[in-house]
């Protein structure tokens, strides 16, 4: 026999908080876009392929507008020029958002140490997770997102995620 409302209604009624459940559904839909301009994009088609099947942890719907996504996966060489038009895609996103910067020259630049490569595109927009490698394997970025999947279900409503970010190109 159990208490409150269970007691009422049996077995056909299930009670919860509002963060569990809204979280658990957006865990389980994440609506990726891919600013993929090396061969890390290249990397990442093999992962949304038949073999890795990213389907399976509900973010198979890639989306080519930022307005329609809520994961940013950044995947390639990021120049002096981008930056901007990759900063204008992260604060077009809806909120919540996630970053995931995938490859070595994403995260740091790469072997492209000069005066055209941004180094690691923490300078500009906050990022949640980093997949090392050149290119990273399919293996890395399923783990990425399933750490993505967790900070997702961590996260409250009524808390407002703005964070405050300062990047270089930020006045």
């Amino acid at each position: 026999m159990g208490l409150g409302v269970e007691s009422k209604f049996g077995d056909s009624i299930v009670t919860t908080r509002l963060d569990h459940a809204v979280n658990w559904g957006r865990s389980y839909s994440l609506w990726p876009m891919v600013f993929g301009t090396a061969c890390c994009g290249i990397e990442f088609m093999s992962v949304a392929g038949a073999k890795y099947d990213l389907s399976r942890f509900g973010a198979e719907v890639v989306r080519f507008s930022p307005r329609q996504a809520d994961l940013l996966i950044v995947a390639g060489t990021i120049s002096y020029k981008q930056a901007p038009i990759l900063q204008k895609i992260y604060e077009q996103m809806c909120e919540p958002k996630w970053v995931i910067s995938m490859g070595a020259c994403a995260c740091s630049g790469g072997f492209y140490d000069n005066y055209t490569t941004l180094q690691g595109i923490d300078q500009i927009i906050p990022v949640d997770e980093y997949i090392a490698g050149c290119p990273p394997r399919p293996e890395a970025v399923l783990d990425a997102i399933m750490r993505i999947q967790e900070k997702a279900q961590s996260d409250s409503v009524i808390k407002d995620r703005v964070k405050e970010y300062k990047g270089i190109l930020d006045a």
